[in-house]
């Protein structure tokens, strides 16, 4: 686990990159559909911060936000199409940014599998975890 008090992270290309001050708020697998095939996996791996807690360096203009659904944007880099953000009035004042695109380690572990009922049969589960529907 990171005893340091940032996380940094980027996109693929690097045009887009990140830190959040630690701790973080929460961290889970999501398997709703919009997670999946924006991300063309099994479930995507978020990490909650409070938004005042992360800072973008976009000086590139390659960070796009897109409105996935009613109320909610996923922000993903134009240029290497890696989605890293995700943004919602239902949790107003979070970022949430993907596991996968951290550069070391958070400070902590995923804990929940989030809109479990949404799940799909062909992906391994943690079932330790705790489950929550939509």
């Amino acid at each position: 686990m990171n005893e340091t008090s940032k996380v940094a992270g980027s996109c693929l290309c690097g045009a887009v990159r990140f830190e959040a001050d630690l701790p973080s708020k929460w961290c889970a697998h999501c398997h709703c559909s919009l997670c999946r095939k924006a991300h063309g996996a099994g479930y995507v791996t978020w990490v909650g911060f409070e938004q005042h807690q992360v800072s973008i360096d976009n000086d590139a203009g390659q960070l796009e936000w897109y409105e996935s659904s009613a109320r909610a944007q996923r922000g993903f880099c134009r240029q290497c199409g890696s989605t890293m953000f995700f943004k919602s009035e239902r949790w107003a004042g979070e970022l949430h940014i993907a596991v996968g695109c951290l550069d070391g380690e958070l400070d902590r572990r995923p804990d929940t599998n989030a809109f479990f009922d949404a799940h799909v049969d062909w992906m391994p589960i943690d079932q330790s975890l705790k489950q929550l529907d939509g």
